[in-house]
């Protein structure tokens, strides 16, 4: 009998996603089109959806140039009309079976607690609790269909620590991990892993306030032990590890991408 240990494709290729297919909500700027990148850069064939259709034809162009097979489709995530119809194109088009998804489309409003309104409210859920969670549903048969998958969701460490003006987005993002957690345990007999990533702050649109003002700025760097904000492809990279093999036994975590802000008592 031979002594050399026989190996499967995918086994040789741990560190490739080739062959695999993924669906990235909000990829059209920060963190969701660093994500598109990673995981296309892999192997994985991307589609990705955003509001903004402009936006959407000029990252297109970009990905074409760098030859990623990366497609996409307009949809607004708050919209459960919307969602559905994108599920209906991811399913057409990779013929009934998904590997990976990552939701990541999100917004903030950042005002007093007293001051959100009821409308506010329901757009923060809508958009980045109940996206995810109806997305994750719709996802469900074509992710079994393939003998399982990656389930990613960007959440936040305001999931864990309290920040001035968030209460409600904050409140979407603590309910995100948990919702991570329990489909981690409920669908982990069909072999699809859930796990949820929490950034800190990150040089994105959605923090624009913080970079153009110094002395927020300041603050929030000397809160953080290595001393800058994140960037983008720092928080890519470990939503790539989520859906490679290697991370096969990682399941229902939160793990947390912020320089180490929120372990720092230093503050």
């Amino acid at each position: 009998m031979s002594s050399v240990q026989e190996h499967t494709p995918m086994e040789i290729n741990r560190w490739s996603l080739a062959g695999t297919t993924a669906l990235v909500t909000g990829g059209s700027k920060g963190i969701g089109y660093a994500i598109v990148e990673e995981l296309a850069r892999l192997g994985s064939a991307v589609h990705t959806c955003s509001r903004n259709e402009a936006d959407l034809k000029n990252c297109l162009q970009k990905w074409r140039d760098s030859k990623l097979k990366v497609t996409a489709s307009v949809c607004d995530v708050s919209s459960p009309s919307e969602r559905e119809k994108l599920m209906e194109t991811v399913k057409s088009q990779f013929d009934g079976k998904l590997n990976i998804l990552v939701n990541n489309a999100g917004t903030a409003i950042f005002k007093p607690a007293i001051e959100q309104t009821m409308e506010d409210f329901k757009l923060l859920i809508s958009t980045n609790l109940e996206s995810a969670f109806h997305l994750s549903q719709l996802a469900y048969p074509l992710l079994r269909a393939c003998g399982g998958g990656s389930i990613v969701f960007i959440s936040s460490i305001s999931g864990f620590i309290a920040w001035d003006n968030l209460v409600v987005y904050a409140s979407t993002k603590g309910a995100m991990n948990q919702l991570a957690r329990n489909l981690a345990c409920e669908w982990a007999k069909d072999n699809i892993r859930t796990n949820c990533v929490a950034p800190g702050p990150i040089r994105t649109p959605l923090v624009d306030f913080l970079v153009q003002d110094e002395d927020l700025l300041a603050g929030e760097k000397h809160r953080v032990p290595l001393g800058r904000l994140g960037e983008p492809e720092d928080v890519a990279g470990v939503v790539a590890f989520l859906c490679l093999p290697p991370s096969c036994y990682v399941n229902g975590q939160v793990i947390v991408v912020d320089g180490g802000r929120i372990v720092n008592g230093n503050h």
